[in-house]
């Protein structure tokens, strides 16, 4: 699994000119899934993300967790993210057939959920437009 997480004061997706998900203070996650990804993955990686501490304390050092903000997730499928880009037309066979990833996906969710967050989402393969206020800016790379 790859996540790009961003840390934002406040986050949007739109599906057929309908907001599916919206966040304010928290994370935008763009969550790519491996065919031979599994749920340990899933566990494994909402846990770094819902624990890492990238927002700012009293001393403006950056100290505090997603909790400790009341922050939110919306988290966002991004097949993209296994792009195979050894020429100029990306190919992506190194990303998760839906039937591996859909359920991942979820799984993902649910272990945020689960940590006392509140998730949003878009839609898996639908074609999404995705807004977000990016805060510092802060982004992170996460993979397992």
């Amino acid at each position: 699994m790859k996540a790009v997480v961003t840390r934002v004061t406040e986050a949007s997706v739109t599906i057929e000119g309908r907001v599916n998900g919206k966040i304010g203070t928290g994370f935008l996650v763009l969550l790519g899934i491996a065919p031979e990804d599994t749920e340990a993955d899933a566990v494994r990686l909402a846990d770094r993300v819902c624990g890492v501490r990238v927002f700012e304390d009293e001393n403006g050092k950056m100290n505090r967790n997603l909790e400790s903000v009341g922050g939110e997730l919306l988290v966002v499928s991004q097949f993209t993210l296994f792009a195979d880009l050894k020429s100029r037309r990306p190919g992506f066979s190194g990303a998760a057939k839906p039937d591996v990833a859909i359920p991942l996906y979820e799984k993902f969710m649910a272990e945020c959920a689960a940590r006392g967050f509140h998730v949003e989402h878009g839609e898996f393969g639908a074609d999404m437009q995705v807004a977000s206020v990016n805060d510092g800016p802060v982004t992170l790379l996460f993979d397992t």
